[in-house]
């Protein structure tokens, strides 16, 4: 009986390592983006939408661009708006295992100083996403990270 227990004890301190060291490494080479939080998901005349979007990167390189991309599902003729001049991520000393925030926000039909401006349909209520994707100094490109429906009321 006792030679059972100490073999269970044995599998037991085995399979958490195992489950452990399969673990998939957090920080690679490619940036990875996820959305941390949306300030909201219905916008009215007025409003500012702010995505706040977590990063990681191995090189911590991420001094680049981020491109933002907003499509319409109500009127899918109305051109998407893609800012890349307004999203050159600020140069700084990279570190290793780099992890953060970014901040991005909008107004949305109206002019908020710092904030680009997005639009709806004009005269009917809109729903619309938005696609992110961050490119590092070693050009790596994120994965395309795509938000939950955001409701611009007319």
């Amino acid at each position: 009986m006792k030679r059972m227990k100490t073999k269970l004890w044995i599998l037991l301190a085995i399979i958490p390592a195992f489950f452990y060291g399969c673990n998939k490494e957090t920080f690679t080479s490619k940036p990875q983006l996820s959305i941390k939080s949306i300030n909201s998901t219905t916008l009215k005349t007025g409003d500012l939408l702010l995505f706040d979007i977590n990063f990681t990167d191995k090189e911590g390189d991420i001094q680049d661009t981020l491109w933002v991309q907003k499509f319409s599902r109500v009127c899918p003729n109305t051109p998407g708006v893609q800012f890349t001049s307004l999203n050159k991520v600020p140069n700084f000393t990279p570190t290793s295992n780099l992890d953060g925030v970014l901040e991005i926000g909008f107004g949305y039909n109206a002019n908020v100083q710092g904030y680009s401006t997005i639009s709806g349909c004009g005269s009917k209520n809109d729903t619309a996403y938005f696609k992110f994707w961050l490119r590092d100094k070693a050009h790596n490109v994120s994965d395309t990270l795509t938000t939950q429906n955001i409701i611009l009321l007319k």
